[in-house]
């Protein structure tokens, strides 16, 4: 029998916009509807597939503008004097203070790595160990650019800002404990059920870290929404992360869990053991 469930309430919820009662039903009807939550996961996938819509070219102007900074970063370095450093002092200072230059940060790293590849091919020819360093610090510090866009936006109010801050994870080559905390810290208190999910799969990636398997399995106990019980339980189940039976089972104890729920941890368990 198709669900007659309103289905106006699913974009709501993706986008965050359901009062607190309200969301906690939605919630628990998709832990129990097939049809809704097929729905509903296609909603998400939709919205993700937004962000890989390709962004306009910077102009001219922009370009020339930033081709005069790396040549004024490149220079210092080679004049081994603290220009460069005070440069990106300066836009690490301005991108910290304003969340929305995420775009332009997008197209300066585009930018930045056309000039890293031409730069690469240039010292591999010629053999050149001083532009190799300069060129390995300019990557040092692109990473360290990524990493703190994403904890910017991690902190941003808009729901689909905190989405992007998560999905920068992916450009970050090396993730250490400062990114591990920020992304756990979201797991557990973000208000919104897409950008938590979200944040799960992210950390699934780094699931060999020990920080990531421990911060898993104490956030069993920290998540109230169905739909997040189910999913980490499922990730314990991947991970065949033993040390989740004990929260689990506490889980359990819960005399107002979701049936639908307690069945799916209850399966987790016994697959577990």
């Amino acid at each position: 029998m198709k669900c007659g469930y309103d289905k106006e309430q699913l974009t709501r919820l993706l986008h965050g916009e359901l009062p607190e009662e309200e969301r906690i039903g939605m919630e628990t009807h998709l832990a129990q509807c097939n049809e809704c939550r097929r729905e509903w996961e296609g909603l998400r996938a939709l919205w993700g597939m937004l962000d890989e819509v390709e962004v306009p070219g910077p102009s001219a102007e922009a370009q020339i503008r930033f081709d005069a900074m790396l040549d004024s970063y490149k220079g210092s370095v080679r004049s081994g004097n603290d220009e460069g450093a005070g440069l990106w002092s300066r836009l690490r200072q301005l991108f910290r203070g304003h969340p929305a230059f995420a775009v332009g940060y997008s197209l300066l790293l585009v930018l930045a790595g056309l000039g890293f590849g031409y730069g690469f091919h240039r010292s591999s020819a010629g053999g050149d160990s001083g532009n190799q360093k300069e060129l390995m610090a300019l990557t040092t510090q692109i990473g360290e650019m990524r990493e703190m866009m994403m904890k910017s936006l991690l902190q941003n109010p808009s729901a689909s800002e905190r989405m992007r801050g998560v999905g920068y994870t992916s450009e970050i080559r090396t993730v250490n404990s400062d990114v591990i905390k920020a992304l756990l810290s979201t797991l557990n208190d973000d208000p919104n059920i897409n950008v938590r999910l979200m944040t799960l799969e992210a950390l699934t990636h780094y699931a060999s870290n020990p920080a990531v398997r421990e911060g898993l399995v104490q956030s069993i106990l920290q998540q109230e929404s169905p739909l997040m019980q189910t999913a980490l339980a499922d990730v314990m189940l991947k991970l065949q992360e033993k040390r989740a039976i004990h929260p689990l089972k506490k889980l359990l104890q819960q005399k107002d869990l979701n049936e639908m729920v307690r069945t799916r941890i209850q399966e987790a368990i016994v697959r577990l053991s």
